[in-house]
């Protein structure tokens, strides 16, 4: 919009000027606008969003309202990206529904950074393998087998393919292939997913305790699923990387999650002097760990924040 910016229109601070209802709604529309206007200067936020529990409900229906938050926020200059433990094999398709198309997307909890190095939503497939950690699975998986003999395993390779040993139908095995014990620890990888039906999530972190998993970094689920990552290595430390790539100031960042794996995150954001906000459903030691706490995914918590930027 032209004319005077949406400040010199409000009374000097401190003052109370009362005008009529229609002029009072055009103020707010005017301050709305302005919110959205690239004539108006704003600065940008780096906005981190994971998946499932967050913009995702349990059926892999969207959020209510999450994809016109999200325009909303980039028409107000924001950087908007997804920061998830699944594969990019999985998450390309979520940005695509999301109408989003970033410059980077943090995929297998912080071991695979994806770089966007042309086109733009209408070719969201035009991305890079750009930062790739991996690590040496066999210790971990033959230790993790000796006390789930009955678990599923899944791993990642670096470059992208996926290995399992036997079908869940959870998984989105597009592009995975059946393999035995033997090949799946035969390279390295930049994830091992570990999934036990007949346990519960305080069983996994129990074991994890008393095994210990020094050599790794993991993060328990919800529904006895267990996921292994690089030592070091989770969603903040790409984040890190993302924000230094993009020229955003440490306590320009805003991460929202619901699971024990956005925990690093959370606590990055809040270190720099950023926003951790929690999914409203999510368990009771990831909500205290965030600054904030928001809707449920069901009652659209992620659009409630984006809109409010």
């Amino acid at each position: 919009m032209s004319g005077a910016r949406a400040e010199d229109r409000l009374p000097p601070t401190g003052a109370i000027e009362v005008v009529d209802a229609p002029e009072a709604a055009h103020l707010v529309d005017d301050l709305a606008t302005d919110a959205e206007n690239p004539a108006v200067t704003t600065e940008r936020l780096l906005i981190a969003l994971d998946v499932d529990g967050t913009v995702l409900l349990e059926d892999e229906t969207l959020s209510p309202g999450v994809v016109d938050a999200i325009a909303h926020a980039h028409r107000a200059g924001h950087e908007v990206m997804l920061a998830t433990g699944r594969s990019w094999e999985s998450t390309r398709g979520i940005q695509h529904v999301l109408e989003l198309a970033p410059e980077y997307a943090v995929c297998s909890n912080g071991a695979v950074i994806m770089k966007r190095i042309g086109g733009d939503f209408a070719e969201e497939g035009r991305y890079e393998r750009f930062h790739v950690e991996t690590f040496d699975p066999s210790e971990v998986v033959e230790l993790l087998r000796a006390h789930l003999p009955h678990a599923k395993y899944m791993v990642e390779l670096a470059d992208g393919e996926r290995l399992y040993t036997e079908r869940l139908d959870d998984w989105n095995l597009a592009h995975a292939r059946r393999v035995d014990f033997a090949e799946l620890v035969a390279q390295p990888v930049c994830r091992v997913v570990v999934v036990s039906p007949d346990d519960t999530d305080e069983d996994f972190l129990a074991l994890v305790e008393r095994i210990g998993l020094n050599k790794v970094s993991y993060a328990v689920g919800w529904s006895a699923w267990l996921d292994i990552a690089p030592q070091g290595v989770d969603k903040s430390t790409a984040l890190e990387r993302v924000r230094t790539w993009l020229g955003v100031e440490p306590d320009r960042v805003l991460v929202m999650g619901d699971g024990r794996n956005d925990l690093g995150m959370f606590r990055w954001a809040l270190d720099h002097g950023g926003r951790a906000i929690a999914m409203g459903q999510g368990p009771d030691d990831v909500r205290r760990e965030a600054g904030e706490v928001t809707a449920s995914v069901h009652a659209g918590g992620v659009a409630e924040i984006l809109r409010d930027l």
